[in-house]
């Protein structure tokens, strides 16, 4: 993106580059998948949903505010950034403005986990809590949870197991085995965002002492890292097909192993600013994964 076509600064398109849309399909598609669980079990309840989704967006935009004047503050945003510019390293946002953003983010999430709490006790709150803090946490505080290799599983874990079970649980009240289940390939999905994110910048991040995985172990790990995570999105639904679980229905997300396979294929091949677009693909990927999951999962259920 050239200076002529970033937003003015301080402009309402600032704001919206700052919250990084293209991200929160990792915040739509857990809630998406956890409502196709609850429609196999007939408990849908519309006002603990659109609570969940407004808890998801929410933690997921905070985290981003926070990833922004975080890592600008502790010199991982450089002017050498291969990836989307940032709102504050690029001077369209102070760093001010947008902690003062990531704090009515979260003050926004805790609203949703406050509700939550109502409708289904106050163990929701908590994991709101636990959640805002954690976003926080991801790149700031004393210990960073993506200066420390742990970005990985934190990813993993909020937006995927979190997300969707809490989804479940807020509608039929219990967890069943089936929304763990169905949890993992949005969880490695959801990864592998993060892992494309990581392969790109592990030369600026040694640099800033961002000491993700990748940066770590190094290319190879990322790639072998994004293979296991399609492998296992990938495996679940064959694994519900096989072990009798629902019918061929369930394998519809195979039909986007030609997108997961062009994906991969780039991540090997090119490296640099190019792997943006296998990020942005990567995103898309979980969509499409997850709208075709969904489908899968509320038809056919013979447990």
């Amino acid at each position: 993106m050239t200076m002529r076509q970033l937003p003015a600064p301080g402009s309402f398109g600032a704001w919206v580059m700052a919250s990084r849309p293209a991200t929160l399909a990792a915040a739509v598609v857990p809630v998406l998948v956890g409502v196709a669980v609850v429609f196999t079990f007939e408990g849908f309840r519309l006002w603990p949903s659109l609570a969940a989704l407004w808890v998801a967006v929410w933690v997921q935009i905070g985290t981003n505010f926070a990833n922004d004047v975080f890592d600008y503050e502790k010199g991982a945003d450089t002017e050498e950034r291969l990836g989307p510019t940032r709102a504050v390293q690029a001077g369209l946002l102070t760093p001010a403005q947008v902690r003062r953003g990531m704090i009515l983010a979260f003050a926004l999430t805790l609203a949703g986990g406050l509700f939550l709490a109502w409708v289904a006790g106050w163990p929701l709150l908590v994991v709101g809590i636990v959640s805002v803090l954690s976003g926080m946490a991801y790149t700031g505080g004393p210990f960073p949870l993506g200066y420390n290799g742990l970005g990985d599983l934190f990813v993993f874990f909020f937006f995927g197991l979190v997300a969707v079970v809490g989804t479940v649980y807020v509608n039929l009240m219990e967890m069943p085995g089936l929304a763990w289940v169905a949890a993992l390939p949005v969880g490695a999905l959801s990864t592998n965002i993060l892992v494309v994110n990581n392969v790109r910048d592990r030369l600026t991040d040694r640099q800033a002492g961002k000491a993700t995985l990748v940066a770590r172990f190094g290319r190879n790990f990322g790639i072998i890292e994004y293979v296991a995570m399609l492998a296992l999105a990938y495996g679940v639904p064959a694994g519900l097909f096989l072990h009798g679980c629902y019918g061929p229905r369930i394998l519809l997300p195979w039909l986007s192993l030609p997108v997961a396979g062009k994906l991969l294929r780039s991540l090997l091949d090119v490296e640099g600013a190019p792997l943006n677009g296998v990020l942005v693909g990567s995103a898309r990927l979980l969509v499409i994964y997850g709208l075709l999951f969904a489908v899968g999962l509320t038809h056919g259920y013979l447990w």
